[in-house]
Parts: C-alpha cells; structure tokens; sequence
C-alpha cells in the first residue's frame, strides 16, 4: 500500500469518527431536549409513592408553564399522567387506557364538554393514587373520543375527598388520615 493510500484510508476512517461523534452528540443534544421539554410539561414527576399509614397526607403540585397541574400516579397501580381539572365532574380517562386496564363499562350516558355533548361510560377505578395520596373506588368517565396519550383527568370524584390549596403557583392536596 502506497503512502498516498494509507494517507487516504486514514482520512476516512477520520472523516466517519467526527462524523459519529456528532451524530452521538445531536442524539444527546436532542435527549437533554426533550428532558426539558417533559420537565416543563410535567414538573411534579417525583413524586414520592410510599404510603404513610394513619396521619395526614399531603401532596405540593407545582404550575408547569402552561399554568395547569400535571403529575404522575397511578389507577389500579397502572402508571398514568394526570391533569388536574376541578372543572371535570368524575376522573376521566381515553377508551384505550380503559381497555389495558380492563375496565368495565358499566352505566353508559352523554357528558358536556368543551367540544359538545359527546357519549360516555361509567366505571369504578379500584385505586387511584397521586403522590401519597390514595383513595379506593373512585368514580370515573370512560371518554371514547378522548386521544390515547392525553393525561388522565383528575376530576371532582378524586378531589372533592381532598383539600385543595392553591397558592404562588402550587397546588397543596391535603388528605386526612381517615380518608381512602
């Protein structure tokens, strides 16, 4: 192999490292981007999950910037995102999530929404939990229409058992020990 070649594989073999090293780092890039997206969307994502037994439980949501309240939790120990909507009457969740969590449809009627009067399905979720907040056999709304990958509404038939606080951009669910 002549100098001129080794001087040519050598180039290549160069120009494909740098060409790897920055597809590696827009990847990276493109991950911590989406992090700050995620973060931004949903800001309550750690919430802690272990239950205390007998005492006062409490759970300090922040505002994302868009101005609502979004956290992570679980229904019947499904992991799910929730909004937090006190305007919505029960817990309201898409068909789809129903379906992976077996739900049955029990009493079937129409709910008013801000697109309309739209048919809906009533169910009871086993558990519903936020934080370390819990409560059992709640209320809710199977939404046909609802996308598959829209938050969980967390409606009035979860939070009216609680008290609500909201104050400096942070919403403070309080749930006596009594409670769930």
């Amino acid at each position: 192999m002549t100098q001129n070649q080794q001087d040519d594989n050598t180039r290549g073999i160069s120009g494909t490292m740098v060409a790897v090293a920055w597809i590696v780092a827009l990847v990276f890039m493109a991950y911590l981007f989406q992090q700050i997206l995620d973060d931004r969307y949903n800001p309550n994502q750690g919430l802690d999950e272990n239950l205390p037994l007998g005492e006062t439980r409490e759970v300090v949501l922040e505002r994302n910037a868009q101005g609502h309240y979004v956290a992570n939790g679980l229904i019947n120990g499904h992991r799910v995102t929730f909004l937090v909507d006190t305007g919505a009457t029960d817990v309201a969740l898409p068909e789809s999530l129903a379906k992976q969590l077996r739900l049955p449809k029990q009493t079937g009627g129409f709910s008013q929404t801000a697109n309309g009067t739209i048919a809906v399905w009533g169910t009871t979720l086993r558990s519903v939990q936020l934080g370390i907040i819990q409560l059992k056999q709640v209320r809710a709304t199977i939404v046909p229409g609802m996308e598959a990958d829209s938050p969980v509404l967390l409606g009035m038939s979860f939070l009216k058992q609680l008290e609500l606080i909201q104050r400096e951009g942070r919403l403070t669910l309080r749930q006596g020990g009594a409670n769930g």
